[in-house]
């Protein structure tokens, strides 16, 4: 099967040229380590999950360290992350040795634990989360972008189903004691039928019999492990009284429609859900833009107490505000701008460098470019080819072509 290159490669590249070591972070199964081998295939392998291999580590790293010749690439290495320790001894060694020492980690809590302890200034720390639609057109609503289910999709309600029986049971458990896995997984559930909303803790932990902590705790491993997003609100002043929570939004939306229910696209297009998931589908786009460009994640979204919504603000690349109105219609409307030209006003001179109307695809359909003057529109397609910039193959390039072979992990 074909491998998909990912478009973070160009920042692990200048990364591995100006840091020892590279620690790879993210969701567990977004093809952190398929990634990795591909990009270094000279580096040799060390998988840190195999108990046998944990005991020698353990009882001997010295010698288990002497065995190995570099570039050398650690998979899993929260499992001991006390070999950082004896690592960072040999960088210092050579410190002008570049890229020698490859690390991956599906939980980033620990994994950061050890690195912001043992390997400060030595480690480039990065981020990989499932396929982009700047690098794939077979990223859907409906199946989300892990790379298992886009290269098999017919059965993604089985991988899913299997993925949170495993993210339950080692990865949850390795962060936080959770006594009740059936609260947990009632938790993920009404979660999900938050999707897109303004995060209520309190409504949310009522139902589950749980404390407020509990639950925030909960949504921190959640988040930490890559599985939910939390967009918090924007809050520039300009005489507004603003809502002060954030919009949460489950991380991959093939996810986000298993957790709902919604087995089809005819499904999906019924559903009362369609306009959140679109949402979310596009709020992460923007995020994977960021990230593999090596730039924080900076997504806000706008809401006052007197009803004026806007979806998402962020910095575009040349560090302006660019604000994002997000419609599962195909058909673009004039008044879609409405909420966006009300902001745009209110923020005077502050006003965002571009504001865009994000909607689905209709093919055959004449682009729809301008709304409202300063206020465009593009299908989803478009968005996140120019997100990707004129560096990376756009997505847009990509939906015009005939399917391609399945993607490898």
């Amino acid at each position: 099967m074909r491998f998909i290159e990912r478009a973070i490669r160009g920042e692990v590249l200048r990364a591995a040229r100006s840091f020892a070591a590279i620690v790879m972070t993210g969701p567990r199964r977004s093809g952190k380590t398929a990634f990795l081998r591909h990009t270094f295939p000279t580096a040799q392998y060390v998988l840190l999950e195999d108990p046998d291999v944990q005991a020698r580590v353990r009882s001997d790293p010295r010698g288990f360290l002497d065995e190995l010749r570099t570039p050398v690439l650690f998979d899993e290495v929260q499992n001991v992350p006390e070999l950082f320790d004896y690592i960072r001894t040999r960088i210092d060694r050579v410190p002008r040795r570049m890229g020698q020492w490859l690390f991956t980690g599906s939980q980033e809590a620990p994994l950061m634990q050890g690195v912001s302890e043992s390997m400060a200034g030595r480690a480039a720390i990065l981020q990989l989360l499932p396929f982009s639609l700047a690098e794939t057109d077979r990223v859907s609503l409906l199946a989300g972008a892990y790379p298992e289910v886009v290269a098999r999709p017919r059965g993604r309600g089985l991988w899913f189903a299997s993925y949170i029986q495993t993210y339950l049971e080692r990865d949850v458990r390795s962060v936080i004691n959770v006594r009740d896995l059936g609260a947990f997984r009632r938790f993920i559930a009404l979660l999900a039928s938050r999707h897109g909303q303004v995060l209520n803790r309190a409504d949310i932990a009522a139902p589950l019999g749980v404390s407020i902590p509990t639950l925030s705790e909960w949504l921190h491993v959640l988040e930490i492990t890559g599985q939910v997003m939390l967009v918090p609100p924007y809050f520039e002043n300009f005489g507004k009284r603003l809502i002060k929570s954030p919009k949460v939004y489950i991380g991959d939306s093939g996810l986000a429609c298993y957790l709902l229910g919604i087995a089809s696209q005819a499904e999906l297009e019924r559903s009362p859900f369609l306009g959140p998931l679109f949402e979310g589908y596009v709020a992460s786009e923007i995020l994977k833009s960021q990230i593999n460009k090596g730039r924080r994640k900076e997504l806000y979204h706008f809401r006052d107490q007197q009803g004026l919504e806007v979806d998402f603000l962020f910095p575009d690349s040349h560090g302006k505000l660019w604000m994002v109105e997000c419609k599962a219609s195909r058909t673009v409307l004039p008044s879609m701008a409405k909420s966006m030209a009300s902001l745009r006003r209110s923020m005077g001179d502050r006003t965002p460098a571009r504001a865009t109307v994000v909607h689905r695809r209709s093919p055959g359909a004449p682009p729809t470019r301008v709304l409202a003057p300063g206020i465009d529109a593009l299908d989803v397609g478009d968005f996140v080819s120019e997100l990707a910039g004129s560096g990376t193959q756009g997505a847009a390039k990509r939906l015009t072509r005939k399917s391609s072979p399945p993607a490898r992990r």
